[in-house]
């Protein structure tokens, strides 16, 4: 996984709390949770010169999201955001995208202490997913995930997460393999100080992310995926899984 630098605060944004109370805050992205869990993200790092940019749309096929930003003058945003049901030609709410989910355990690790359960999982993978797919959840030992790594990216090592992805075009159905090292998403916990749940959940959503083709190796393709990986973490009751690395970097 690939962590950005944060970019340097573009503009200076007023908040109201619920009593009228403004409070000035400077900042690099504004983001707009709604009622139902979904959000928009802005990236404000280069408003000053009225350039604004949609990070990630955090949506799905139930809903339509719509945002318009305005600049009023040099110096501040108009922003409205609305939010619209989708419904299909009877007038029913569309339906959430069906999920064929296979949860399984390597050699050893089916009684791994901290596994997440299947309800969990499932509720994970879902949050992140917006076509029907069929996927598979792996949790492995060192042994095989460094085995997957080395046969099928060259890497002798095991690494946190794989993900096999099979739809060649956005035509093709969703389907994918995503296999997690244990060991080493144990690891990586204790030494970031993250509890162990969480970053399951974040890795569970990346894979789903990659099986549905976002990738990471440019550095708008980034921005965008950890975006829409922070949304959908915070929207399950988690932490920014990028925010230590952040203020490390700025």
């Amino acid at each position: 996984m690939k962590s950005q630098k944060a970019k340097t605060p573009g503009v200076s944004l007023t908040l109201f709390d619920n009593e009228g109370r403004a409070r000035k805050s400077a900042a690099h992205a504004l983001r707009v949770q709604l009622p139902d869990g979904r959000s928009l993200t802005l990236d404000l790092s280069q408003a000053a010169d009225g350039v604004v940019t949609l990070l990630a749309e955090h949506t799905d096929t139930r809903q339509q999201a719509g945002l318009l930003v305005r600049p009023d003058n040099h110096n501040a945003l108009s922003v409205a955001v609305t939010a619209t049901p989708v419904v299909t030609t009877t007038g029913t709410p569309a339906t959430p995208p069906e999920l064929e989910l296979d949860v399984q355990h390597g050699d050893g690790i089916g009684k791994r202490d901290g596994l997440p359960a299947r309800r969990k999982i499932e509720t994970w993978v879902r949050s992140a997913l917006y076509a029907d797919a069929a996927l598979t959840i792996r949790f492995v030992d060192e042994a095989e995930g460094r085995t997957l790594n080395r046969t099928y990216r060259g890497k002798d090592y095991a690494t946190n997460v794989l993900t096999f992805a099979y739809a060649e075009n956005e035509a093709d159905p969703v389907s994918g393999d995503i296999v997690l090292c244990c060991p080493v998403v144990e690891a990586e916990a204790r030494d970031q100080g993250k509890p162990l749940e969480a970053h399951y959940a974040h890795l569970i959503v990346h894979g789903v992310l990659h099986a549905q083709g976002y990738e990471h190796e440019e550095d708008g393709e980034a921005e965008e995926m950890e975006a829409i990986e922070t949304e959908t973490l915070q929207a399950l009751g988690y932490a920014d899984p990028y925010l230590a690395e952040r203020a490390g970097t700025a």
